[in-house]
């Protein structure tokens, strides 16, 4: 798999600003307030530990309140928005395909007692049998992925999830809103190959299968070490009466004795994993029942037949004790190449936490208080926006390495050391959002044409009991502001 990114300073700074300027145009209630918010997210000096930190941020110009007012009772065209993401340029593998990741992110909001739309997320603990639910909102993330060794994706949707929905299907039709978005922006035309979709083992690969048969993607899950599947049903004998089979004989992935030779086998030399060896079994389906998400499917339950390949490696990175992987593809059959490909490519998927790694710790997405949920999703849409002017500014910034960090290319730049330079950056790709105040409050505020906005000096041509009456209402100056600090007398 390789990487596509665009040559040349200029085009990049051009892109970055164009996509700025359409990003402007999606903020439909108070925008600049919203802009600005963004922009104080991505010139910030440290990672973001709360939401208010960000007003003192010099890209900021607004007082403190303007933040929680902005995404309280802001406006956000999401779906302008998820279609400009979508027509950024993505990474794609060797082949030209894309390869979408999807995972599920949770926003932990275990003592907000009175924030609505929680629900119980798996979270994983430290210890052995420690994992436990905590109340939060979940929210489903469809990336594309990049090739190598990279801490780097490009987010294309995020989703929350709300109480009662069934993943399989919120899933199902986020991925087919993705796909469709990236056909109408022209990343998919006819004749690409097929757009390949990577998933843990959370999600229902069969069913995905099953539901976006009609569109160009390809499904690659991770299966559990208990599943059981079934071969496809011998051929009917003549003169044998009663009810056809539907289902063959048991393949028990416990049960080495059910397995019988692989298809398809390959060996490869890897150096943080040893020799990974991969066999594929062909045409295997799970045997279906009316339960769960098929309960309201009438008729005879479909036969869904794929490709399971299993994943064995010498050793792991970390040490740890190396476990067989099992995958399920959707398609039938599949070649000595493919089965490489597809194994490599979930390995890819892990890129996934990095991103979430670096949204939550270093973007601060979970770090407001927020209490109503579509505040948290306006939050989320700024946060994911930022990241994917990042990934614009890739090859733009210069590298502000700290004096023990080595030099890096600008292909190998992470986040965190891009966001370092965005500062200088932005100053190219122009600043939308226009000053808070009117002329005619400026001119009765500000002194000079450079006082900063953080500083309000004192009114002194009123009286002193009209001074009096606005400093115990909380203004401190002629025009109305309420800033908190003042530079003229007390």
């Amino acid at each position: 798999m390789i990487s596509v990114h665009d040559a040349g300073t200029i085009d990049e700074v051009g892109r970055l600003a164009a996509f700025r300027r359409e990003f402007h145009r999606c903020l439909t209630a108070r925008g600049d307030a919203l802009f600005e918010l963004a922009d104080a997210l991505l010139c910030a000096d440290a990672p973001v530990r709360s939401l208010v930190e960000l007003s003192l941020v010099g890209e900021h110009r607004r007082g403190h309140g303007s933040l929680y007012a902005a995404l309280n009772r802001g406006r956000i065209d999401i779906e302008r928005l998820r279609t400009m993401v979508a027509a950024v340029p993505l990474p794609r593998a060797a082949d030209g395909r894309i390869v979408l990741a999807v995972d599920v992110t949770c926003w932990l909001r275990p003592e907000a007692h009175t924030c609505p739309e929680r629900v119980l997320c798996h979270t994983y603990g430290r210890g052995k049998d420690t994992h436990i639910g905590v109340p939060g909102w979940p929210y489903s993330f469809v990336t594309a992925l990049e090739t190598g060794r990279t801490s780097w994706t490009a987010p294309l949707d995020a989703r929350r999830l709300a109480p009662g929905d069934d993943a399989a299907t919120v899933t199902a039709g986020q991925l087919r809103d993705v796909v469709q978005r990236l056909i109408d922006a022209g990343q998919w035309q006819p004749g690409d190959p097929d757009v390949w979709i990577v998933a843990d083992a959370g999600y229902d690969g069969p069913r995905l299968a099953f539901l976006l048969a009609d569109l160009p993607v390809q499904v690659l899950v991770r299966m559990r070490s208990d599943r059981v599947l079934r071969r496809p049903a011998p051929p009917r004998l003549p003169g044998t009466t009663g009810r056809p089979r539907r289902h063959g004989g048991e393949f028990i992935f416990g049960d080495p004795g059910s397995w019988s030779d692989p298809d398809v086998a390959t060996t490869t030399d890897t150096r943080l994993y040893g020799t990974a060896t991969a066999r594929a079994w062909h045409r295997l389906h799970p045997r279906l029942t009316h339960r769960t998400a098929w309960t309201a499917q009438h008729g005879p339950l479909p036969i869904i037949e794929g490709t399971v390949i299993l994943l064995t490696v010498d050793r792991l990175p970390s040490g740890a004790t190396a476990k067989p992987v099992w995958l399920w593809w959707s398609q039938a059959t599949a070649t000595d190449a493919e089965v490489d490909l597809l194994w490599q490519a979930f390995l890819r998927r892990f890129d996934i936490e990095h991103t979430f790694r670096m949204l939550k710790q270093t973007l601060g997405w979970t770090s407001p208080k927020l209490r109503d949920p579509h505040a948290a999703d306006r939050w989320t849409w700024l946060v994911m926006t930022a990241y994917t002017q990042l990934r614009l500014a890739r090859g733009a910034v210069g590298d502000l390495r700290r004096p023990w960090e080595r030099p890096a290319p600008p292909e190998r730049l992470t986040p965190a050391r891009v966001r370092r330079g965005f500062r200088h950056l932005r100053t190219k790709a122009g600043s939308l959002s226009r000053s808070f105040r009117s002329s005619a409050v400026k001119s009765s505020c500000c002194l000079s044409p450079t006082v900063d906005d953080h500083v309000v000096p004192w009114d002194t041509t009123s009286s002193p009991a009209a001074r009096t009456t606005r400093r115990r209402s909380g203004i401190t100056c002629v025009g109305g502001c309420h800033r908190s600090i003042c530079a003229g007398r007390s």
